[in-house]
Parts: C-alpha cells; structure tokens; sequence
C-alpha cells in the first residue's frame, strides 16, 4: 500500500500570514498598543464606558477589561484594533462593514490604520461595548481566560484566510490559461500585455482575448469597428477540493447564462479536479460546451491540451505557423 500526503503549503503560508495578523490585529497588537498609552487615562475611560458589573468578572478572572471593551482612547491610539474587535466578536468583514450595523464608514480603520475625518468614534465604542457584553454574558465568568478570547479571534481568522487563499488560487488558475492560450496564438500576436491579449487571424480580422469579471476569460473578433463577433467564454474553478466541485460548476453555470445571453457561442469550463464526472458536470452546467481540466491546460500535452488548443485555433481563425 502507497500512502502519498501533499506537502501542507497552504498551512505554511498561513504561518506567515498568521505572524502578521497577530502584530497587526490580535493580542499582541492590543498589549504593544496598551505600552503606549497613559494607563490612568485609559483606566478612567474604561471606568466611565463599560459597565461595572463586566468589570468585576474581569477584574476576578485576572484580565483587563480592554481585551473585550474597546474605548476611544485605544482606538486613537491604533485604529486597526478595530480589527481585533471584529474577529474577537466573530464577525467576517462582509458582515461587519455594513450600512446595516453602520460601522461601513469605520472600515479604513482597520484596512488602512486611519480614522476618517468628521467620524465619531465615541458611538462605535458604546456599540462595541454592548456586544462585548453580550459576549462575556454568553461565555460566563467560569470560562472566561486570556486564551480562549485569543482562540476566539482566531477561529474567525482562519476562515478569512482560506477565503484568501481561494481567491488567490482562483485568480492564479485563471492567469495560467491565459498563459495557455498566448503559448497557443503567440504567432499570430500583435500585441500582449498583462489582461489583453490581440491577435490578427487569417482574415485580416482583429481578435481579443481578455480577462473579465465575468467569465473569467472571453475571446472576441472584432467584425467591424465597434462591434464584435463573442466567440469564447471560459470560466475557471481552480479549486481543488473535489467536494465542492458542484457547487463551483454550479456558480460556472450562472456565468455561462449571462455569457449565452451576451452571444457567445462557446463556453467553456476549466476545474483543478483530476477526476470529473462528465454526465454529473453537464447536468450542473448544460450550458458549458466543453470541460476542460487546469493540469492538462498546464501541461501543454496530451489529447485533452491538444483539443483545447485546436478549438482556440479554429474559433479565433489564426494561421499556425
């Protein structure tokens, strides 16, 4: 029997994200901040602003009341705290920086270090503190302790991160086809750069591969100026949890609608799966003409590549030197 485990790079590069958003957001960056201030004067606002019952259940449990209750001076002092808050409440950014809970024009806070100008920061504190006690009640005096309030920031944290890295995988799938097509239409280039590819085909006509929000990547001829023959859409799930293949088919599907609406005649789906179920892919996304995976797109060989580069060919027109 053959056991083969990946190397763990995605927690490797965690580990060094994770450093920084300790000295930037977690409890490291409150008590660096704390050295700073004036402990009467902070001690005197957290009188005058949490309440005194909350205080007493830190104060018994050893723990001073800041690591739960921002108040104004902690926030002047470093404004990313209000980062720390946030992940200690267990709010994602999304949620948090609403017109919803108000806080929306707080968010440079914690993205850019900066109080914006005119903001009160007095009514975040007071609102922050209510929920800090809510989250003291719901814990209570028994459990409280310095390290399940920095486990607590960190199970936001980690969600955060994976969603980062996601998107980071996401936005490096899409730029190796891109990579793919322009080793394929090299020849027939006029011009490159870093989201547009132009290519002059047998025709004498112009054609366009670009990145786009939505796909991920279209191909178009331009048949005169100003209007435009829509040849190819391809969307590209770089994901690799296998799990989940259905429902990145599924957000494919809704792109290839659009993509069908606006004219294009072939649409195309690219996944980082070895092994895909064609008839269950089709079902969850029967508007995708052809799947494609990234390793063989990548590889550059093999009948799946050679499809792949062969369509590009034909549908864009280009002569193959």
């Amino acid at each position: 029997m053959s056991i083969t485990i990946p190397a763990p790079e995605l927690q490797i590069e965690f580990s060094v994200v994770l450093a920084e958003i300790r000295r930037l957001y977690l409890q490291d960056a409150l008590k660096d901040t704390v050295r700073t201030i004036d402990i009467v004067s902070l001690d005197r606002q957290i009188g005058k602003f949490v309440p005194s019952a909350s205080l007493k259940v830190m104060a018994a449990n050893g723990l001073r009341a800041e690591l739960i209750f921002p108040v104004p001076i902690l926030l002047e002092s470093n404004p990313r705290l209000l980062g720390y808050y946030r992940l200690l409440y267990g709010f994602s950014q999304k949620i948090f920086y609403t017109a919803e809970t108000g806080i929306g024009p707080f968010k440079a806070m914690e993205s850019r270090g900066v109080i914006p100008k005119g903001v009160d920061i007095e009514p975040l504190c007071k609102a922050l503190i209510q929920c800090g006690r809510a989250l003291l009640d719901g814990i209570g005096a028994s459990r409280i302790s310095f390290d399940l309030l920095d486990n607590l920031t960190l199970l936001t944290v980690g969600p955060q991160l994976r969603g980062g890295a996601n998107n980071k995988r996401g936005a490096i799938g899409i730029i190796k086809v891109f990579e793919a097509i322009h080793a394929i239409v090299k020849s027939a280039t006029s011009s490159f750069n870093a989201s547009q590819i132009t290519v002059k085909n047998a025709a004498g006509r112009t054609v366009y591969v670009e990145f786009a929000p939505d796909p991920d990547i279209v191909i178009r001829e331009e048949i005169a100026p100003a209007s435009f023959a829509e040849k190819i859409a391809i969307e590209i799930k770089a994901g690799e949890d296998v799990s989940n293949v259905h429902n990145r088919i599924g957000e494919a599907e809704k792109s290839h609608q659009k993509a069908r609406a606006r004219g294009f005649v072939e649409c195309w789906t690219v996944v980082n799966v070895e092994r895909l179920d064609s008839a269950m892919a089709h079902r969850e996304s029967p508007s995708t003409n052809r799947f494609y995976r990234l390793s063989a797109i990548v590889s550059g060989t093999g009948l799946e590549y050679t499809d792949f580069r062969n369509r590009v060919i034909s549908l864009t027109g280009i002569k193959v030197r």
